[in-house]
């Protein structure tokens, strides 16, 4: 073999050495490139479902708490405090509303999460007034009032818990077993002490503040009833389309009675 024609042979092997390495990682990197998008896809492939809850006509005329009875209780308030059932907001709308999944085409089946809830008694009433929890979720209940308090949970679907707590005394906790709209809360000390719990089977729940408003987020793509609950105005249902990577919008209107 000729020195020139050796040099010859030698290049075309590498070439064709350096095209296969070329083709090689093209081929890996477009193996690779719809795994990454599809992955990015499960992450984003669930919606939302926001709102707003709404009243028309005339607020009730709500009659201001006397907590005369327990000094350190009148003493911790300032000015006059009105029940949070029947409240409406400045802009109209509702808030303690307690917004959920109630059923539906995808899958609710989701285990309890390992969190805590919590509710505080500050200023001889329960903080949050309404509130959501899983079922076999752990709800926790403190205190920090400079009096004895009584935390009594009376649900329908279990038995009743009954504890007081004494200042300055460890959080108190309790799990629910079976899921019901609404288990109320009492102190048997302070009766305008209420509150109430929502348990139910699965994450998708909110409650309405200040201007009304709701959203729940990460709902996996489906058809499903969202109900609604208030203290004084009733409920309603509504049926709602969750798409993946949008929000579904779902507005809720009570009356006054």
């Amino acid at each position: 073999m000729t020195t020139k024609f050796r040099t010859a042979y030698m290049t075309l092997g590498v070439t064709l050495l350096l095209a296969g390495v070329s083709i090689g990682m093209n081929a890996r990197a477009g193996a690779a490139g719809p795994r990454a998008r599809q992955a990015g896809a499960t992450a984003s492939g669930q919606g939302n479902i926001a709102g707003r809850v709404n009243f028309s006509g005339k607020p009730p005329q709500l009659r201001p708490i006397v907590m005369t009875t327990d000094p350190v209780c009148a003493s911790a308030q300032d000015g006059t405090v009105l029940p949070e059932d029947g409240r409406v907001n400045a802009n109209g709308t509702l808030p303690n509303a307690f917004v959920y999944i109630s059923k539906g085409s995808g899958n609710l089946s989701l285990q309890a999460p390992s969190s805590t809830v919590t509710m505080t008694q500050k200023g001889c009433s329960y903080v949050p007034h309404v509130l959501g929890i899983q079922v076999g979720q752990r709800l926790v209940v403190d205190s920090e009032d400079p009096t004895t308090h009584n935390v009594h949970v009376t649900p329908k679907a279990g038995r009743d818990w009954n504890v007081s707590q004494q200042p300055g005394s460890e959080p108190v906790g309790t799990k629910f077993a079976n899921a019901e709209i609404m288990v109320p809360v009492h102190c048997n000390v302070h009766p305008w002490m209420r509150a109430y719990i929502g348990v139910v089977t699965n994450p998708y729940f909110a409650v309405t503040g200040t201007d009304g408003s709701f959203t729940i987020k990460g709902v996996p793509p489906g058809d499903y009833t969202l109900s609604i609950w208030t203290a004084t105005f009733g409920t309603q249902e509504h049926q709602v389309t969750v798409r993946a990577g949008e929000t579904a919008t779902a507005d809720f209107t009570f009356e006054s009675k």
